[in-house]
């Protein structure tokens, strides 16, 4: 049985990308915004390993919220021990995101993912996803630390001044 996905992506006047590697249109990234995903077997809380999560909740989050914005789910044989191909479609759908949140990661797919410029959140026990987003919304009104400030501005182009040299 081969792996498949299933996507609900919500629709908006968003204007789009270029088509990502796996085929799709993606939104453009709006300024001062970042994707989160979040790997969850029942679409509520971050309870996943990332080699084996049925789905995966991609979130927008900027100061002002954040908003919902694809569900990714997999079936197949994903969830086969051993399998590395499971972690493709996973990685693509996820390419575009800044952080990922997971209850557990393998050495393999961490690597594959931190090489994309994805940094991964492990946490200790099932959260809800909600309440991980109201807390990012809150560091992001503060002071965020570094490597918040980094996933935010993951895909942006650095700013240079040469006229201080």
């Amino acid at each position: 049985m081969a792996v498949r996905t299933r996507r609900l992506r919500l629709v908006s006047n968003t204007p789009r990308t270029g088509t990502a590697p796996d085929g799709l249109v993606r939104p453009a990234k709006r300024e001062g915004t970042m994707k989160i995903a979040f790997c969850t077997q029942d679409m509520a809380r971050v309870d996943a390993h990332f080699g084996w999560a049925k789905n995966i909740a991609i979130y927008e989050i900027d100061t002002t919220g954040y908003r919902l914005l694809e569900a990714v789910q997999f079936n197949g044989q994903m969830f086969e021990d051993g399998n590395e191909d499971k972690l493709v479609p996973k990685i693509a759908a996820i390419e575009d995101c800044a952080i990922v949140y997971l209850a557990a990661i393998g050495a393999s797919a961490a690597a594959r993912i931190v090489a994309k410029k994805i940094h991964p959140v492990k946490v200790e026990q099932p959260e809800v996803i909600t309440d991980v987003l109201d807390k990012l919304v809150v560091l992001l009104n503060g002071s965020p630390p570094p490597w918040l400030r980094k996933a935010l501005n993951k895909g942006a182009e650095v700013a240079r001044n040469f006229d201080e040299e």
